[in-house]
């Protein structure tokens, strides 16, 4: 996400179009500017921006088997046996659908059984078990 925010500032600035007048004032096209802007934030929202694996798989699968495999070990889901971390499970029922973003925030706030781990774990740690389990469910997840 933080890639997504530098590319969105990035673009917000550089659509400026600075030119020096005779009379040193500055010219600023801010309807360039604007529009280069939503086009930023909105690529940033949808993802676009953000690499396809951000974090590290293995920091990951340490922070998931230390926090998250007494209900979730081998990718399944001990409070609710539907709601798994399969492939299939996590595009049906995970909120934005099966990506890193989805899952970083379901760890961070938590939902219904699932407590909210934004207050234990650091920003690295979520990102890290966010592409762990993107990752494992993509290749499958070892029972």
């Amino acid at each position: 996400m933080k890639v997504a925010v530098l590319f969105s500032l990035f673009t917000s600035i550089s659509a400026f179009s600075f030119g020096v007048k005779p009379n040193n004032s500055i010219k600023v096209e801010l309807g360039q500017a604007a529009k280069a802007g939503a086009v930023a934030a909105g690529l940033a929202i949808a993802g676009v921006a953000t690499p396809a694996f951000a974090g590290d798989v293995a920091a990951g699968e340490q922070v998931f088997n230390a926090n998250c495999a007494a209900c979730h070990a081998g990718g399944q889901n001990v409070i609710m046996p539907d709601k798994t971390l399969e492939k299939e499970a996590l595009e049906q029922y995970l909120a934005g659908g099966r990506n890193e973003a989805a899952v970083i925030t379901q760890v961070t706030n938590g939902k219904n059984a699932m407590p909210a781990f934004g207050g234990r774990l650091g920003d690295d740690e979520i990102a890290n078990v966010a592409t762990y389990v993107i990752k494992t469910s993509e290749s499958g997840w070892d029972d």
